[in-house]
């Protein structure tokens, strides 16, 4: 792999050196982006600003709102600063103050205890990506394989998007998206940009500017980014796995399909062909909603575009069939050829661009394989004692949680809600705020944010790998992830060498390992860009990272439910379908203002986002005798919420949006949208099908009017 120190695109070799005026940094938030930042500090040692840094050349000076406005949050008057002592019931906020010493001790006590009536993996260590920081996050992982504590799958966000890519592509990765400034067509696919990933705007521009690129956006509805699009193509949630497989019959049918690419580059061309013999786009009109002539058009104007490039969200994947989805959409570049051409191709992830040895950070060494690995997203069924859940061993008395709050994230909420006031589950949350998860604690450990602390991360959306130093003192007696998990570990007796170092030399240690250049020398060049130099390489003409070198049209699934997959690309009628008891389709949707459950108590984010609200179609708000801001009442098979009704003609009538985390706390009636959403694990690894939900509408009747 080719290591480039350039502020160009791959193909200008030249090498820049950035000296930046302000320190750097880098946005660790659950993003593709991973922006290079850049700091303004006061004399007093307080964040005044964030702004993007030129150094790493995706981001190039832009960044999102809700973090160019991180002063409001680091500087927050509500940050949880010393460590709390539960004195009333879970739920009830009665803590009182207690020190470090004291709050580990009881923590260390609690797992012993708990060991010592369950056996070890009754301890469930439970962490995600609130920061994508790999020492900060994911030294959790070392504790818990030294101390033989159940492992957990981290299935919530890429578990349908990854294996539906992987099974194609066979690897996370795909073309540099700074190449997206030589795309004569650029397709966004379940991804709302303008809210999530708001540089792909900027290269967005470039197209358009440099090539006349056109911008597709494939979404159930007209969200922010497809206000801005040249087309729209408004599916029906679920669908996207049928207007894929339409679109490559087209280009099959009518001569677009490069077949010399495919036979030199995938497996199974004839037998795909075949395979989509019956995948007219008159059948996919029938699934997805749209018209022949949209799916036809638009298959005419990808076939034609060459260097037409792909960027995949994980919208359309947050379905029981996303991962068959994903890896029909991923055919099309293997089908037209796109990926042989410069500005063409598809990426959905980069995170695999770079072989970091990870083994000191995770413990490796120390990774029993008998002990069981518990899925996130089947928290509600752990937390009752579902067998199944807990793969036949013992219940789960003890958790630590860092870096998310299940309490609001995880799907079927009022289960997760119910499991956490079980008075024998000893838990401790590590905690920025006092999130309804921290509420349920029985210690609260208050917690640094990223500019406060050392770490190293990669990236899903761009090809930089960054170092970050802490720049400002914490507030109190805030302490790191790192600071907590070595803590721990000398209370509980667990032995390695990763709990003995600081968490900087536990990054100079990994990139030694991995073959890189020195932290320092990253973090004072801004990042080291690790896209590959040659453009074979760049777009696996020189071979995809499968076994045989090749796209896989028939795809070897992989995971506990892989047995129910398509063998080929396929749309998989197993979505929760609208019927007569619940007869719309609801997506939940990324706010612009928040990520996940994080800026929810920023200030300028709430006065972004104003309240909670529902999109629905007029035509079925008047059919059901409702109106705008009505407060209207929305109910699964899980449970219901009341939320305030917006009127919007930008999606199909049975179809509902959201556009929030709130807290709970935020609904009228305090149940939030989670409260809907199913928490079974879906095929093939098992994803959270977050944006899965058959739902009915009525009027609350909470509503005055009612």
């Amino acid at each position: 792999m080719g290591i480039l120190w350039t502020q160009a695109l791959p193909i200008q070799k030249a090498p820049q050196t950035m000296r930046a005026e302000l320190p750097l940094s880098t946005c660790p938030h659950d993003c593709f982006s991973v922006c290079g930042l850049e700091a303004e500090i006061s004399d007093e040692g307080k964040i005044t600003r964030l702004r993007g840094s030129r150094a790493n050349t995706y981001t190039e000076g832009v960044i999102c709102a809700k973090v160019a406005r991180y002063d409001q949050r680091i500087n927050h008057p509500d940050r949880l600063t010393e460590p709390l002592l539960r004195v009333g019931p879970k739920g009830s906020g009665q803590f009182t103050s207690i020190s470090w010493d004291e709050a580990l001790d009881r923590t260390a006590e609690g797992f012993l205890r708990a060991a010592q009536t369950h056996g070890a993996e009754t301890v469930w260590p439970y962490n995600y990506a609130g920061t994508m920081g790999l020492v900060q996050r994911d030294g959790l992982i070392r504790l818990t394989n030294a101390m033989g504590y159940s492992k957990q799958l981290g299935t919530i966000c890429m578990g349908f998007g990854s294996p539906g890519w992987a099974a194609g592509v066979g690897h996370g990765v795909g073309v540099d998206p700074r190449e997206i400034a030589k795309s004569e067509l650029l397709v966004f696919w379940g991804l709302n940009a303008v809210h999530t990933q708001v540089q792909l705007m900027n290269w967005a521009k470039k197209a358009k500017k440099s090539q006349g690129a056109p911008l597709v956006v494939i979404d159930p509805y007209r969200n922010a980014t497809a206000e801005k699009a040249d087309i729209h193509l408004m599916l029906r949630p679920g669908t996207d796995g049928a207007l894929a497989c339409a679109v490559l019959h087209v280009l099959l049918k009518e001569g677009f399909a490069d077949r010399d690419y495919m036979a030199r580059h995938t497996d199974n061309p004839a037998e795909l062909e075949t395979h989509l013999e019956s995948r007219t786009p008159a059948w996919a009109a029938a699934i997805t909603g749209l018209s022949e002539a949209e799916i036809v058009d638009f298959a005419r104007l990808y076939g034609r575009t060459k260097r037409s490039y792909i960027r995949f969200g994980v919208g359309f994947t947050r379905q029981r069939n996303g991962s068959a989805a994903m890896h029909a959409a991923s055919c099309l570049p293997a089908v037209s050829g796109a990926w042989a051409h410069e500005g063409g191709g598809a990426l959905f992830s980069h995170s695999g661009l770079f072989k970091i040895d990870s083994g000191l950070i995770q413990g490796s060494d120390l990774a029993d394989p008998r002990v069981r690995t518990l899925n996130m997203v089947d928290l509600p069924a752990v937390l009752e004692g579902d067998a199944k859940a807990l793969k036949g061993g013992p219940p789960v008395t003890a958790m630590i949680i860092q870096n998310t709050n299940p309490m609001v994230v995880n799907p079927d909420s009022g289960r997760v809600h119910a499991g956490f006031a079980r008075e024998d589950l000893f838990t401790v949350v590590h905690e920025q705020f006092m999130t309804e998860t921290a509420a349920m604690a029985d210690i609260v450990l208050p917690a640094t944010m990223f500019l406060e602390h050392p770490d190293l991360y990669k990236a899903g959306g761009h090809s930089y790998l960054q170092v970050a130093k802490a720049l400002v003192d914490p507030p109190g007696q805030c302490r790191s992830n790192h600071e907590v998990v070595c803590a721990l570990a000398k209370r509980l007796g667990a032995d390695h060498p990763g709990f003995d170092m600081s968490a900087w030399d536990i990054i100079e240690a990994t990139l030694a390992a991995s073959g890189l250049p020195e932290a320092e020398e990253i973090y004072r060049r801004g990042g080291l860009d690790g896209q590959p130099e040659a453009f074979e390489d760049a777009h696996f003409l020189s071979g995809f990272p499968t076994n045989d070198g090749k796209f896989h049209f028939r795809p070897d699934w992989k995971g506990d439910l892989a047995d129910v997959m398509p063998a080929l690309p396929d749309h998989m009628a197993v979505i929760e379908e609208a019927d007569s008891d619940y007869p719309f389709r609801l997506v939940t949707a990324p706010a612009r203002n928040y990520l996940n459950s994080s800026f929810t108590e920023t200030p300028e984010s709430i006065r972004n986002e104003k309240r909670p609200e529902l999109m629905v179609h007029p035509k079925d708000a008047a059919a059901l005798g409702l109106g705008d801001g009505d407060l209207a009442r929305v109910t699964s098979r899980r449970g219901y919420i009341d939320i305030h009704l917006r009127l919007f003609e930008g999606l199909s009538r049975g179809v509902m949006v959201t556009e929030t985390l709130w807290p709970n706390r935020a609904f009228v009636g305090g149940k939030g949208v989670n409260h809907l959403t199913n928490a079974d694990p879906g095929p093939p690894l098992g994803g959270a099908a977050l944006h899965d939900t058959a739902a009915r509408l009525e009027k609350s009747p909470l509503d005055p009017d009612f």
